[in-house]
């Protein structure tokens, strides 16, 4: 826990103790009373002064503290230092609400001040349609038209263009010489790239096994020819699926002539976990990936009504399955009892099932000579899941047939139990397979969990419930 400890007008102090993540301290309430009253005074120059010793961070947290008019008052005071790191430390969705035309300006100012890496870097976080903005109004706009010729979430989009490429030639020694003299403008180098007379990217050397060559060695004799490359239109959830599977710090971007030009730093592969992680909690709550927290309603609904839509739909067929059965819910009014019960279990089973195979898509443990093997597991697991609830709810119609007078009790108990066997059993391999399929014709696997695999297994659960219940407790 960090501690900004500024003394204003001689008598008082303003400290900051650094907040855990959404966790507000009372000891800054002091702080906040301070700040709102030299925003309400008009104080600029002395309130400036105070945030530029600030930690970025805790000058972030600041503004997310304060009500929104005095947030942006503040951050439009505020000089190009600390607002440029304190742009790079908001939240996108709170640096979005902070943005309205009269600071544009400002943000053109910073982003004129930053390496194109940087600028292209922020403007990553920003919703499209602000970036596109933010671009036309920058002054030397040449290489982020470029990199903003990409379509989204690509390797193009979010790849750094700083790194070092040496020729085939070049000694150890000269190699940890270049990477010295360009050590202000890349500030982490993991890895130094070897190309031949033509240009093309021909192999990678480590820098620790750099640094451990003899300083004579060229780096045609210590470099691996053995990498991996994406091109500049590689999804960036592949890109990080091709990263985690090689076990890379980096991943090298190539045109299509075989020419590097650029790379996805760790930074970068980090920050593309975070959002495809954030992407698919949105689709599997049947929310639009695209949702944000300061939506307008009309996007809210935009967003959510379609799924909705499709719950409606699959609820609807559920429903027509369970009302094609009336006249044996009339006979026995005892099964519909045991419809929530059958659908219940279908729906978490799919579940289960769809998360875990998302989860081995997203981070490329799951490949296409591992599928039916993973399959083959999936079936067995959910066999012996449904043996076990099927047995457990048998005994509980058993049991309670003792307290409560059923007709046919064992015949219940058997149609109960069979039924949950098949629907778990069912409802797994339904939820292993279809993100499988998903991916495989490039929609999103992510999209299975949630509305499709809840609806689809409820409506299986229930005629199989009644299948069951026909065949072997009214026949």
């Amino acid at each position: 826990m960090s501690q900004t400890d500024i003394p204003t007008d001689g008598a008082k102090s303003v400290l900051w103790i650094r907040e855990p993540a959404q966790e507000p301290l009372a000891e800054n309430n002091a702080t906040l009373k301070t700040i709102r009253d030299m925003l309400k005074t008009g104080q600029r120059q002395e309130l400036t002064d105070l945030l530029k010793r600030w930690d970025p961070v805790d000058v972030m947290q600041l503004l997310t503290r304060l009500r929104l008019k005095q947030a942006r008052k503040l951050f439009r005071w505020l000089p190009a230092n600390p607002s440029i790191k304190v742009v790079a430390e908001l939240r996108p969705e709170f640096r979005s609400i902070l943005m309205e035309e009269s600071t544009l300006d400002q943000f053109r100012d910073i982003l004129a001040g930053l390496d194109p890496e940087d600028a292209i870097e922020i403007l990553n976080e920003f919703p499209e349609d602000v970036a596109e903005e933010l671009i036309a109004r920058l002054p030397d706009v040449e290489d982020l038209a470029t990199r903003g010729s990409y379509a989204d979430d690509t390797a193009g989009r979010v790849m750094a263009q700083k790194f070092v490429a040496l020729p085939e030639t070049c000694t150890a020694g000269d190699a940890v010489t270049q990477m010295r003299a360009q050590a202000a403008r890349i500030r982490r180098i993991f890895t130094v790239y070897v190309t031949d007379t033509a240009g093309k990217l021909t192999g990678t050397v480590e820098v620790g096994k750099l640094l451990l060559a003899p300083a004579e060695t060229p780096l045609s004799e210590i470099m691996n020819r053995d990498f991996i490359t994406v091109s500049a239109d590689t999804d960036q959830e592949e890109v990080l699926r091709v990263a985690r599977k090689r076990d890379m710090r980096s991943v090298p971007v190539v045109g299509s002539d075989g020419h590097l030009i650029g790379r996805v730093t760790p930074k970068q592969l980090t920050r593309i976990a975070s959002d495809e992680a954030k992407e698919d909690m949105l689709l599997m709550s049947g929310v639009s990936a695209e949702a944000r927290s300061d939506d307008t309603v009309f996007r809210i609904v935009r967003g959510r009504l379609p799924w909705l839509l499709a719950g409606l739909i699959g609820a609807s067929i559920a429903a027509t399955v369970v009302g094609s059965y009336e006249d044996q819910l009339a006979e026995a009014a005892i099964l519909a009892a045991f419809i929530p019960v059958t659908m219940s279990m279908a729906g978490n089973a799919g579940l289960q099932a769809s998360a875990v195979a998302v989860q081995g898509i997203a981070t490329g443990a799951l490949w296409s000579g591992d599928i039916f093997f993973r399959l083959f597991k999936e079936l067995l697991a959910a066999l012996f899941n449904g043996v076990v609830a099927g047995a457990l709810l048998g005994a509980l119609v058993l049991a309670a047939s003792f307290v409560v007078p059923l007709e046919a009790p064992l015949q219940l108990a058997l149609a109960t139990s069979l039924s949950l066997l098949c629907v778990t059993t069912i409802a797994a391999m339904v939820g292993a397979t279809v993100p499988i399929v998903l991916d495989k014709i490039g929609i999103d696997p992510a999209m299975a969990i949630g509305v499709f695999i809840t609806s689809s297994n409820d409506v299986l659960g229930v005629l199989i419930f009644f299948l069951m219940a026909t065949t072997f407790y009214l026949g």
